[in-house]
């Protein structure tokens, strides 16, 4: 073998030094995004109360980035909590075609996670009920959902955790507003249909983009979904498309309408269920959400709703 030339050994040293800074700043890269997951989770969890001490908490997973994001985040806040409480993995394994069932256990056991997989055949069900090419979302919701909250009071969970982001929240409300004429959205806490859970989204606070560098940087097993991963006309896709373009040519649009979810005025909205419009008097008292608030511009160069909600500056 030749001997390395002089310009070779003069230039291997630089190389090197050169790749330990990429190494180390990808490194410290991903611990500032692990230490803001953390952080904004733990914020949702504490703002609306979502977990307390003694709860059993059913993380549901699916097999998406999302899911297990959410199960190796709690897991972590686990450890630094306060309080005592559980995790129990599920996975609801709907029978489709070519679905890797032995990866999900493996996973879960090499953590010491544990966990429960219901099998119910809920694919036959959609494939047949729904006909090809519309859209099946809906139907197979309503069959997960169902499963898991019996599941929940089989293990005597106290909550159940979704994997939804802050992505999902906003797209289902802009789904709500544009297709259902309502507002309307994914809440962080909520009561099941039954009335006998509590339904909790820890990453209510998480943007889609750093789950997806997450899952990367954790190398998560990945398992996709057959049937609505393969629909490509939804119109939540559209609604996402929509957003990310708003991202781009107006930067902090996005934060703002996340905000505005958590700075409601319903005396400024339509809703006579919220608000009695109807036996609406004077009291000669002033209010601050009167017609005072008309004289501020909204859209006035400079405005921000970081003071509301400063949740875009939590990096």
């Amino acid at each position: 073998m030749s001997e390395l030339s002089d310009a070779q050994q003069a230039t291997e040293p630089e190389s090197t030094a050169l790749s330990f800074k990429q190494a180390e700043k990808i490194a410290y890269e991903n611990n500032k995004l692990h230490k803001r997951l953390c952080r904004q989770v733990g914020q949702a969890i504490g703002d609306f109360n979502m977990i307390e001490d003694g709860d059993r908490v059913m993380v549901c997973l699916s097999g998406g980035k999302d899911s297990f994001g959410l199960l190796d985040i709690l897991l972590t806040l686990r450890e630094r909590a306060p309080i005592h409480f559980d995790i129990v993995a599920v996975n609801l394994d709907q029978k489709q075609p070519n679905f890797p069932a032995h990866v999900l256990p493996e996973y879960l056991t090499k953590l010491g996670v544990p966990f429960h997989i219901e099998n119910q055949d809920t694919y036959s069900i959609v494939k047949r009920v729904i006909p090809e090419g519309k859209t099946t979302c809906s139907l197979c919701s309503r069959l997960r959902r169902g499963i898991l909250y019996r599941v929940a009071d089989e293990l005597g969970a106290t909550k159940i955790a979704l994997g939804h982001h802050r992505d999902d929240i906003m797209e289902t409300f802009f789904l709500n507003m544009f297709f259902a004429g309502k507002l309307k959205s994914m809440p962080p806490k909520l009561q099941s249909d039954d009335g006998k859970h509590i339904v909790i989204r820890p990453l209510a606070y998480a943007k889609e983009a750093d789950m997806e560098r997450y899952a990367e940087v954790k190398r998560f097993p990945i398992i996709p979904c057959d049937l609505c991963g393969s629909q490509e006309n939804l119109q939540r896709k559209q609604i996402k498309a929509m957003l990310r373009e708003w991202e781009k040519k107006t930067p902090g649009r996005v934060d703002n309408v996340f905000a505005s979810l958590s700075t409601v005025v319903p005396s400024h909205l339509m809703d006579r269920n919220l608000f009695d419009f109807v036996n609406l008097e004077v009291t000669g008292v002033a209010v601050k959400d009167g017609d005072i608030a008309f004289d501020e511009e909204p859209c006035a160069t400079g405005s921000t709703v970081s003071s509301v909600i400063p949740l875009h500056s939590l990096d």
